[in-house]
């Protein structure tokens, strides 16, 4: 089982006295919750973060800071791995609540988004992986001129023709390929024998 590190910030002595706060380094992927469901996200290499947390007024902060996650997504033509450096800029209102069991994203009336916790340890894990998310693309390709692969035999066309030479459409092939992955995550493979399910075959 792979063992995560989790990115945290220590605030105790921010909730008692006005100051900022820091804290940085390293994670391989993220444990996280989304819709009360435990998810994870693995990172091709280790991905370095660095936040900041300053003082605002009352029980409010400000969070700020960097992310640089490297994703490993699928071609939506090919299915051929695709790394995918991002480099994110963090920014958040935070707002101490002792009441808040775990870290959750609240909407103020403004339309921002505020990350509320309870536990001065404060555990980013998921604010760190719903950035990320938002910043992924639906899909990707290995290369501009990617031709996919036979809707018959699942060959990889870009490696040369086989007998069929029936390359999948690409809009029909993105859409199956998004269907099939989880939900709350961009990063689940698909078989790519899947795209030939309720194809009707050429007589031979």
């Amino acid at each position: 089982m792979t063992s995560f590190v989790f990115p945290r910030i220590h605030l105790g002595t921010l909730l008692r006295v006005p100051g900022d706060a820091e804290a940085s380094g390293e994670v391989t992927g993220l444990r996280y919750e989304q819709g009360g469901e435990p998810l994870t996200m693995q990172f091709a290499e280790a991905a370095p973060f660095e936040v900041s947390v300053n003082s605002l007024q009352g029980n409010e902060f400000w969070l700020q800071g960097s992310f640089e996650p490297t994703l490993e997504l699928d071609c939506a033509r090919c299915l051929r791995p695709v790394l995918l450096p991002l480099s994110l800029r963090l920014g958040t209102l935070l707002r101490y609540d002792p009441a808040a069991e775990a870290p959750y994203l609240e909407e103020a009336e403004t339309g921002e988004e505020i990350l509320v916790f309870g536990d001065p340890d404060l555990d980013l894990s998921n604010y760190l992986a719903e950035s990320t998310l938002l910043e992924s693309p639906l899909s990707v390709l290995h290369d501009p001129e990617c031709k996919g692969l036979c809707q018959v035999c699942g060959h990889d066309l870009n490696t040369g023709p086989c007998e069929h030479r029936a390359a999948v459409p690409i809009e029909d092939h993105s859409e199956r390929l998004l269907e099939a992955q989880h939900e709350g995550t961009q990063h689940a493979r698909q078989n790519p024998f899947m795209a030939l399910r309720g194809l009707e075959l050429p007589d031979e």
